[in-house]
């Protein structure tokens, strides 16, 4: 449980930010319209840009003396569109061994740094009315999640999420593997999740409907200023222990 550990002592840890956003706007690259950036992986062009991306982070990890969370670029690599795409390579475990590669080959004295697969929700993640109902969503992300767990990444994270009951289903799923696990949730400009439901009662559900809940939950994907962070209750803050910006 490296991820617990270093929660315990540490009053600060970084996250990467934008990957697939800086990506979508840098010349040259084109991204896959089902996986999203998941196949430069397999391209040497494209495993030197998510290099390049990955390194500034931990460079800025090692210049501030903290450590860092990574994220593996499987957002969007399900099995539906894995399939979709014809994709014959296990792609989430080639993408947590990427990133394992880079870890090991950073500088002596660098920053801890633990890898995290990442899955998103099935659908669109600013429309919570495409979201899967919770049996839905555990059947549908069991396959990813197994796949990232079974290549060993340090912790399991759900990204995007506008619906408490697709985070739900995901939940459910994550809990069978052994890694601990993250959900990160997408807010509007009221501090509620997309589709309605305000931040502590989101987290309640969750936790209510596992057995093994989150290590923590996320914002991810909203801009600072919506959180409302003085206007929330103070025990949230018990569980919700990270913030991701939108990148633009």
């Amino acid at each position: 449980m490296a991820l617990e550990a270093l929660l315990l002592r540490s009053g600060m840890i970084l996250m990467e930010a934008a990957i697939l956003e800086r990506l979508r706007r840098a010349p040259g690259v084109r991204l896959d319209p089902l996986l999203m950036h998941a196949p430069l992986i397999y391209d040497a062009a494209g495993r030197r840009r998510l290099s390049g991306l990955y390194r500034e982070y931990i460079d800025l990890a090692s210049a501030a003396g903290l450590p860092l969370l990574l994220c593996t670029p499987t957002w969007r690599a399900s099995r539906d569109r894995v399939t979709a795409a014809g994709i014959d390579s296990p792609i989430n475990r080639d993408a947590v061994r990427f990133l394992q590669e880079l870890r090991a080959s950073r500088a002596d004295g660098g920053p801890e740094v633990l890898i995290g697969g990442l899955i998103g929700c099935q659908g669109d993640c600013y429309r919570p009315e495409e979201a899967l109902s919770s049996p839905e969503a555990e059947r549908f992300h069991a396959w990813q999640v197994a796949e990232l767990a079974t290549a060993g990444c340090d912790y399991l994270i759900a990204e995007t999420l506008p619906s408490v009951v697709e985070a739900v289903g995901i939940a459910r799923a994550m809990q069978a593997a052994p890694q601990p696990y993250l959900i990160s949730f997408v807010i509007g400009r009221d501090g509620r999740v997309l589709d309605g439901t305000d931040l502590p009662a989101a987290l309640a559900t969750v936790d209510d409907s596992t057995t093994r809940p989150p290590l923590g939950y996320l914002v991810n994907c909203a801009y600072p200023t919506f959180l409302g962070a003085a206007g929330q209750p103070p025990e949230l803050f018990r569980r919700l222990i990270g913030y991701q910006a939108n990148a633009s």
